[in-house]
């Protein structure tokens, strides 16, 4: 199935919808959808295959948020709807513990992406506007060294990330700023 043809991303999102309730984890999957966006149109890739593959990353994790099972299954219920190859790899490969190598650009913009745009949401979400536009690299950045802030972001891995990717860790925030800023109607930020 690696030629397999990519859904719409209207069909994308109702799946995501069909598997997450919480609001939190929709706008989360539109945060990193935004990111990715972001990074393929600066890597001149295919943009609506890197937004869905950020939109879906996460939309079995409501129902099986275990790490036995989440990304696993959700790649397993992609693969039944016919999503293609390199979507569904790069979507096991978003958590470190499957131990599945990120291999295309892809893949290691998902990882790179997941923990910062929820963190810099994090970060808007305690500026006095709650707005995206308050944000900036210096911010988040000082966000980051904050171990109680944000408990749950994994800063090693957002780290990480950007190094993985090759890229410069401040321009790396900027980028991830700008996509989200894009989608801050969506957002509600």
């Amino acid at each position: 199935m690696a030629n397999a043809t990519l859904p719409s991303r209207d069909d994308a999102w109702a799946l995501l919808c069909e598997h997450t309730e919480k609001d939190g984890l929709r706008k989360h999957a539109l945060a990193v959808e935004a990111a990715m966006r972001e990074y393929a149109r600066h890597f001149g890739e295919d943009e609506e295959r890197w937004g869905i593959t950020g939109l879906l990353h996460d939309f079995d994790y409501e129902r099986w948020p275990d790490p036995a099972d989440h990304p696993y299954r959700g790649a397993e219920n992609l693969e039944r709807r016919g999503y293609p190859e390199d979507l569904r790899t790069a979507i096991l490969g978003h958590a470190s513990y499957t131990g599945v190598p990120r291999e295309t650009l892809m893949a290691k913009t998902l990882f790179a992406v997941d923990e910062l745009a929820g963190f810099v949401v994090a970060v808007a979400l305690v500026k006095p506007g709650r707005s995206l536009d308050e944000v900036d690299v210096r911010s988040v950045e000082k966000k980051l060294k904050d171990k109680a802030f944000a408990r749950g972001v994994h800063r090693e891995e957002v780290r990480a990330g950007a190094e993985e990717l090759g890229v410069d860790f401040r321009e790396h925030v900027e980028r991830v700023i700008t996509g989200l800023r894009k989608s801050a109607q969506k957002l509600g930020l």
